[in-house]
């Protein structure tokens, strides 16, 4: 490495510019100056230049891995480091997309994301793949893993950009978000003054979008998920689609809002948008929604059919009081949402988890007063939890308490919890907020230090002795009087006793899969973001993120299956951003058809089928291949309400349950369902690869009487 070639040394050169920028008024004043800086950065005898990516790494979006000295020489390049978990990285996200679509790399421009993880799970390509789709990345993204280029360049914080010259010569740093103005100044100048000199190419670098070699998923990243009091109906915030589903308890679809692209519009359900919603609270007909992305908090009236806007002004704000009314107040990435009660209205304030400025805030839907004597008119969005500062520290008044990106929140409003559970991401805890007095108070994970944001891991235990790993959503379960959480890099679902603090795994291997029960403990969960408890606490939902999944977890029999959302028809035209729906192929002919006995089942009962089928010896799954089964009822369509239910199998390990509800109003007293399975395997060594198929006929007879067990079917086949 060039001596000299760190942040620090780039940032010494850089501060007479910063301070002169600050006085300079015009628009040409400022361009001037840069060119000024550039010209006598570049007279200078020996470059800062940055050391070429070492062999080996992992790339993303790119044909091959990119070399600074070949690939990106003649070219200005915006080094953006960054790691997924990040509220500060993904705010800078829009800039970069924007600087983009001004420059693209024909003119001289590439951005490259350096990922250098915080925690472990962000090291695992497989996950940080997952981000650049849900983040819709569309430029090379390196994994710096063991974060060498950002210990060579002494980086020192999330988000970092450094901006390079067409020799890969260190021009100019932006520290933290909030730099847009600058970041696009530098840019423009850096190519205009290196174009003067004849030193920028205007070659291609080889872009190949990861997404563009994924099979469809009917979901995509759902993030959060929400039940209505009667249990009947689950919102689930399909993020990625910009859309937010209502459904009944058995996956049939009621209603489809917004998407598939993102925006920003108020209107009926289908002209309606949204940009990658969040969390999701529902009371009766009404749905609120953390729209994260555009900074908005957002209203749908299941009766009326509409969705409104109730605040935010559709950009990311900086305001860390409030104060203001709706449309006149800015908010900054809220991420969950939980209904409560203020005064003597039931459920008239909305709690935000605002992870952009680490606060709690509150909405009020009417009138009423908070702890600490605050009282507020309908409308009016303020912040009540939190300094702003991003830390973990605890404190019997609110507003001196700091949180870390809190992601998501439940509420215990009965004696004696009284309060918010709040799940901290970024300090890896689980805190609590007194709906009596506001105090906020450690429930478990973390350390005593509230600057230290490095205490995570996964370890059961007590309080302080327990350690998550970036918690996303916390659900309280009155019935059973336990607090779930969504221990999302831990890839687990783990319960905590409020009075003991003790905190226990109740679901999941810690491994990022994909894979169903029978036993809690053999499910497997990718980054798991969102929890729901319903059927009378019997139930627990947890949206699946990067499984594109909703999961269901029956707490009594320790049984994990999949949600078989339908979503026919749900789009005129497609997200380009997403692959088309997949059309699922016929099977052949030849597939072997397996008669099953017929079994009698009642209305409104659980069918729950176990799919169990084996590979020939010396073979495996192909991986990428799009392997699924279906389920369907021909001739008997009304049980199916006229959908076919499919999805993605890429585990043979253990059985697939597929769960569907009898309809309570039957057409016929018999039934008959089919279920195909449509397997791509290899050979161990990859020398022979083959699709084999197989269908399953599943003939019922439906009672009227009503069944509270569920009815188990086991459907096995060997190939």
């Amino acid at each position: 490495m060039a001596a000299g070639c760190s942040l620090s040394s780039l940032l010494s050169v850089q501060t007479q510019l910063d301070h002169c920028l600050q006085d300079a008024v015009s628009t040409e004043q400022k361009e001037k100056l840069v060119y000024e800086y550039l010209k006598k950065l570049d007279g200078r005898g020996q470059d800062l230049k940055v050391p070429e990516f070492e062999d080996g790494l992992e790339w993303l979006n790119t044909k091959s891995p990119l070399s600074l000295s070949k690939h990106l020489s003649g070219k200005v390049v915006v080094l953006d480091f960054f790691t997924y978990c990040c509220i500060n990285c993904m705010h800078l996200l829009p800039d970069l997309h924007e600087l983009e679509r001004e420059h693209s790399d024909k003119d001289g421009l590439v951005v490259v994301g350096v990922h250098s993880a915080k925690f472990p799970n962000e090291k695992v390509l497989e996950n940080i793949k997952s981000a650049v789709l849900r983040y819709n990345i569309t430029h090379p993204v390196v994994n710096d893993a063991d974060a060498k280029l950002w210990q060579e360049l002494e980086v020192s914080c999330w988000p970092t950009l450094v901006i390079l010259g067409p020799r890969g010569n260190m021009l100019f740093s932006l520290v933290g978000e909030g730099n847009k103005e600058k970041l696009f100044l530098f840019t423009a100048a850096a190519l205009k003054f290196y174009k003067g000199k004849g030193e920028v190419k205007n070659n291609s670098i080889g872009i190949k979008l990861y997404r563009d070699s994924l099979p469809p998923s009917i979901l995509s990243f759902p993030s959060k998920v929400t039940t209505d009091s009667s249990g009947n109906r689950l919102v689930i915030a399909d993020t990625g689609h910009h859309r937010i589903l209502v459904v009944r308890k058995n996956g049939q679809l009621l209603h489809s809002i917004g998407g598939p692209k993102s925006g920003w519009k108020d209107g009926s359900f289908a002209e309606s948008a949204f940009h990658s919603p969040q969390g999701v609270a529902m009371k009766n007909d009404t749905i609120y929604v953390a729209d994260t992305e555009n900074h908005l908090i957002r209203k749908i009236d299941l009766l009326e059919e509409k969705v409104s806007t109730i605040a935010g002004i559709g950009s990311q704000g900086t305001d860390k009081e409030g104060g203001a009314t709706g449309l006149q107040q800015q908010i900054s990435s809220p991420w969950d949402l939980a209904l409560g009660t203020a005064g003597s209205n039931e459920d008239n304030v909305l709690w935000i988890a605002m992870a952009g400025t680490h606060q709690i805030w509150a909405l009020f839907l009417e009138d009423g007063s908070l702890p600490k004597g605050s009282t507020a008119k309908k409308g009016t969005c303020i912040r009540f939890a939190g300094s702003g500062n991003e830390e973990n520290r605890n404190n019997s008044y609110p507003h001196k308490a700091g949180f870390a990106q809190p992601s998501g929140l439940s509420l215990a409003p009965e004696e004696p919890w009284s309060c918010v559970f709040i799940a901290d991401a970024e300090s890896s805890t689980v805190r609590t907020m007194s709906l009596k007095e506001g105090a906020v108070k450690h429930l478990v994970g973390g350390e005593r230090d509230p600057l230290n944001l490095f205490a995570f891991g996964d370890v059961d235990g007590a309080g302080i002795n327990a350690k998550l790993q970036h918690p996303l959503s916390v659900a309280w379960n009155k019935q059973k009087g336990l607090l779930y959480v969504a221990d999302s890099y831990n890839h687990k679902i783990k319960a905590v006793e409020p009075k003991t603090k003790q905190c226990a795994t109740i679901a999941g291997t810690g491994e990022a899969s994909n894979a169903l029960g029978p036993a809690f403990t053999r499910a497997a969960f990718n980054e798991p973001g969102g929890l729901a408890v319903g059927e009378n606490g019997r139930v627990l939902y947890v949206a699946d993120s990067n499984n594109h999944h909703i999961k269901v977890l029956d707490l009594e029999t320790q049984t994990v299956s999949v949600l078989p959302v339908t979503i026919e028809d749900a789009f005129v035209e497609l997200d380009s951003s997403f692959p088309a729906q997949r059309k699922l192929p016929k099977l052949p002919k030849s597939s072997p058809q397996v008669p099953m006995s017929p079994i009698t089942v009642s209305s409104g009962q659980i069918l729950q089928l176990e799919l169990a089928v084996t590979l020939p010896g010396g073979t495996q799954l192909t991986q990428g291949a799009p392997s699924y089964w279906a389920l369907a009822a021909e001739g008997s369509e009304w049980f199916l309400q006229g959908q076919c239910v499919y999805g993605d199998i890429v585990d043979l390990s253990r059985p697939l349950v597929i769960s569907v509800t009898v309809p309570a109003s039957t057409q016929t007293p018999a039934a008959v369902l089919s279920v195909d399975v449509c397997l791509y395997f290899c050979s161990e060594d990859d020398s022979a690869c083959m699709m084999k198929a197989v269908s399953f006929t599943q003939p019922m007879q439906i009672a009227k009487t009503n069944q509270v067990s569920t009815a188990k079917v086991l459907l096995k086949h060997h190939f």
